[in-house]
């Protein structure tokens, strides 16, 4: 009998021989390992510590750049950074003497005109946004300011005498003249590098070209670019002989360059790339050597590109978050105006350091309608502010009856209004009115005296995701959008990151320039998405293919000077039409949601945010799972609360709970 106790060995496999060191040799491999390292890093570790620059640092400019780029045009390119919306701050250069080297001219929103002014970023206590030093006044809009290349005039556009021109400042007598004569749309001016010539976009037999004139008007325009497509806002190299403008060409604004020394198709060349969803406001550094401008990229990102002229095969690469930007006068640094939905900011960047930011964003509630910064030599008495004051729009007027029980607001008809509700809360009809009134002097027509929503009430329903609706507060109204089925009404969408808002512009009744402006940008086509084509269908429709001819008004930007806000369309506007949103403008008075229910509403009706069930009693069979709470424990059938939906928010009802 086997005993399987014994303790007989076990087979084992064969085990690698071990291989032992003596202390002397682990000292010498340790030693020779030190020594190597040493060699290898003495120049990096002197660098850091004694302040001298590495090999990388010592890289010749354009190799910096061919960094950052794809030096094979062939390759499909891509965007080189992922920037934030807003930059982060990482370093601030509070040199007041970087700063003083030129002047930045901004032309500013005072309530419903715009004016000129000179702005310094340099911080005071009194003065949190610098001071700005007024250039110009009057009820009329100044915009596009570009400052010659001696510091001594600013070139602008204007619509002072009713249609848009463009207009020279003499800094030092204030004196304002002049520049162009015509019934067409002129604006966006730059300079030749002489200042003797200034190109411009002007609207020509129903769109926009480049032309380019002496400043002194003793030669008629000549046309640069003539193109059904849209052709503006020029740039002019200050070497000379080549201009970079923005075209929809392509179907989308791309950054074009125009060469002077070329005729025909061969002096145009394509500078945006394929994830740039549009492009606009291309600006030369001072030496002419890098073409910077501002894009949205496909995932909503406002990012700046910089192309270096000197290796056009390099794509260019992303310098950081921005929309519009202009280079410092020693061309070491660039700023930019950085926009968001309801506010601007001004921030700046060195020019091979996108990480790091001059300026901290600074942020500007009035709208900034151009930017330029040079040497500009101020040497008038001129008026120094801190912010512009415009005269209020609208006062409120207080209903004696509008105070309710528990202090709540009460709603004010809209008498000559259509709207299933016509109704508004008590603080925001007086700005409706106005708001109306303007819109009608500026467009021509009265575009909300039908409205498709202004008050809706609790027991009313909206599409679905709108439960917390602006709609109910009574603050909120949408317009019709019926216009734009007959060309009155254009749309354009704005991406800023994951969330994207809409722009509305209306079609004015006289379109002899003297109302509104030319459109340039592709309107959204919200019928798209019945075509047939499952993309589009997917995408909630698709980017116009032409620009509408015409002038227009920006009633989106009009609705916020009278403190109506534009609302970001949900995250089902492609699939929901409702969800767009696109239609809808409200007044919050810097109130949430729920506050603002409660200054109409009683608190009790807010318990519940969302419909809830109410009880009604039938038969409906228990769960096998159910116990009945007497001695018989077998399941039956018994009667029972069936939740049935209302539509109306009430308060939770209270059931007695079973032993």
């Amino acid at each position: 009998m086997e005993n399987h106790n014994s303790a007989e060995p076990a087979p084992s496999k064969r085990q690698p021989k071990r291989i032992a060191l003596r202390p002397i040799t682990v000292v010498l491999l340790l030693t020779v390992n030190i020594l190597v390292l040493m060699v290898l890093g003495w120049p990096v570790l002197r660098a850091r510590f004694e302040g001298q620059p590495t090999a990388a640092a010592e890289m010749p400019t354009s190799q910096k750049l061919e960094l950052d780029g794809d030096s094979d045009p062939q390759k499909t390119p891509q965007p080189q950074q992922n920037p934030t919306l807003t930059p982060t701050p990482i370093r601030a250069a509070a040199d007041p003497s970087f700063w003083s080297q030129g002047q930045i001219v901004l032309a500013l929103t005072e309530g419903l005109d715009s004016h000129l002014f000179a702005y310094n970023p340099v911080t005071t206590a009194t003065n949190p946004t610098g001071p700005l030093t007024r250039l110009t006044h009057g009820d009329w809009q100044d915009m596009h300011p570009a400052l010659s290349p001696d510091g001594q005039q600013v070139i602008f556009a204007s619509n002072r005498h009713g249609q848009w021109d463009l207009y020279r400042l003499q800094l030092e007598s204030e004196e304002v003249s002049r520049v162009t004569h015509s019934l067409a749309y002129d604006a966006a001016p730059s300079w030749s590098p002489d200042g003797q010539w200034v190109a411009y976009e002007s609207y020509i037999e129903a769109s926009l070209d480049i032309l380019i004139q002496p400043i002194d008007g003793s030669q008629n325009p000549i046309q640069l670019t003539n193109h059904y497509a849209a052709d503006y806002s020029p740039a002019w190299s200050p070497l000379g002989r080549q201009i970079a403008f923005v075209t929809t060409r392509g179907g989308r604004s791309q950054i074009w360059l125009a060469d002077l020394d070329k005729s025909g198709n061969d002096r145009f060349q394509r500078l945006s790339q394929h994830y740039e969803v549009s492009a606009d406001h291309p600006s030369w550094s001072p030496d002419g050597r890098y073409l910077a401008w501002g894009a949205v990229t496909d995932s909503g990102q406002h990012t700046i590109y910089v192309w270096d002229r000197e290796n056009p095969q390099v794509q260019p690469r992303a310098h950081g978050s921005g929309d519009w930007p202009v280079w410092s006068p020693d061309g070491q640094a660039i700023l930019t105006v950085l926009n968001t939905p309801y506010e601007n900011y001004l921030t700046a960047y060195p020019l091979f350091k996108s990480e790091a930011v001059l300026l901290p964003p600074i942020m500007f509630s009035n709208s900034i309608a151009g930017i330029n910064w040079g040497t500009l030599n101020l040497e008038s008495e001129l008026q120094t502010i801190a912010h512009p004051s415009p005269t209020p729009l609208w006062s409120i007027q207080v209903n004696p009856d509008s105070q309710q029980p528990g202090g709540r607001w009460s709603l004010i008809p809209l008498v000559d209004i259509e709207a299933p509700f016509p109704q508004l809360h008590d603080r925001v009809d007086e700005p409706f009115r106005a708001l109306r009134s303007q819109l009608v002097r500026e467009v021509g027509w009265d575009l909300l005296a039908s409205l498709e929503n202004a008050f809706i009430p609790l027991t009313a329903a909206l599409a679905p995701g709108l439960v917390d609706d602006w709609l109910y507060s009574g603050r909120a109204f949408t317009v019709n959008p019926l216009p734009i089925s007959a060309g009155w009404m254009a749309v354009i969408r704005e991406d800023y990151g994951p969330e994207t808002y809409w722009r509305v512009y209306l079609r004015t009744r006289f379109q002899d320039g003297s109302q509104g402006k030319p459109l340039k940008h592709l309107p959204w086509n919200f019928d798209a998405r019945y075509s047939g084509d499952p993309v589009t269908y997917d995408q909630g429709g698709a980017v116009g293919t032409n620009i509408p001819g015409g002038y227009w008004v920006d009633m989106t930007q009009l609705a916020a000077a009278y403190d109506f806000d534009r609302v970001p369309a949900l995250a089902t506007w492609r699939s929901v039409y409702p969800a767009a949103r696109f239609n809808a403008f409200v007044k919050t008075d810097g109130l949430d949601w729920v506050t603002a229910m409660r200054e109409i509403y009683p608190a009790e009706v807010l318990l519940t945010l969302t419909p809830l069930p109410t009880a009604t009693t039938s038969p409906t069979p228990a769960p096998l799972w159910y116990k009945s709470p007497t001695p018989t424990s077998t399941p039956f059938a018994t009667p029972t609360t069936t939740p049935t939906s209302t539509v109306t928010p009430t308060i939770t009802p209270t059931f007695p709970e079973l032993p």
